[in-house]
């Protein structure tokens, strides 16, 4: 009588998945693309991880250049300011990506680096705005992809650095876009 039972069962399971194979194959492929989804977000976060290490690393030595070779004290305060705030946090970012097991870049790739050394050649009043001009394009990018991450983010703990630093580059947002203001509206009533 239990052996009937076990066979009955088995045999009406049987059944079932014979009767409907298409909806076998639609929730292997729902898995499948589920699968390759997760995976393209776990990409993606590698990515933000990367990318944020070289901004990182680039924003401490263009910061390191806006207090050597700036005119304006409020340039050169933000200049340190992007010293201290971003080299926290790459600390932040290098102990996070530790962790997860992410890969870090190890130096600057040759955007940044060409950036850098173009801003190298300048100083003064020409450094002044090219490094204002620079730190708003970059603030500007910076802020929606933290927030994209903050978002949308698949690892946690990426998704965690990203609302925890978000904060820290808005406000570096608002404080170059006063800067840039300012430096234009001098510029413009110097032409008068």
């Amino acid at each position: 009588m239990y052996r009937t039972l076990i066979c009955s069962f088995l045999l009406v399971g049987g059944l079932a998945m014979a009767q409907d194979p298409a909806k076998a194959k639609d929730r292997s492929t729902a898995q499948t693309a589920g699968e390759t989804n997760r995976m393209e977000n776990m990409t993606n976060d590698k990515t933000f991880v990367m990318n944020a290490g070289l901004g990182g690393m680039a924003e401490v030595e263009m910061g390191k250049l806006a207090v050597q070779k700036a005119s304006d004290d409020r340039v050169k305060q933000f200049g340190q300011k992007m010293i201290d705030d971003h080299s926290q946090a790459n600390e932040d970012l290098k102990a996070m990506a530790s962790a997860q097991k992410i890969d870090m870049p190890v130096s600057l790739d040759s955007k940044h680096q060409a950036t850098i050394d173009r801003l190298n050649k300048l100083s003064g009043s020409a450094f002044d705005h090219a490094y204002v001009r620079e730190m708003v394009r970059d603030h500007n990018e910076d802020v929606k992809e933290f927030q994209k991450e903050a978002q949308n983010g698949q690892d946690s703990a990426v998704r965690a650095f990203a609302s925890k630093t978000l904060p820290t580059l808005q406000e570096h947002q608002r404080m170059i876009l006063d800067i840039s203001k300012t430096k234009s509206t001098s510029a413009d009533r110097s032409k008068q």
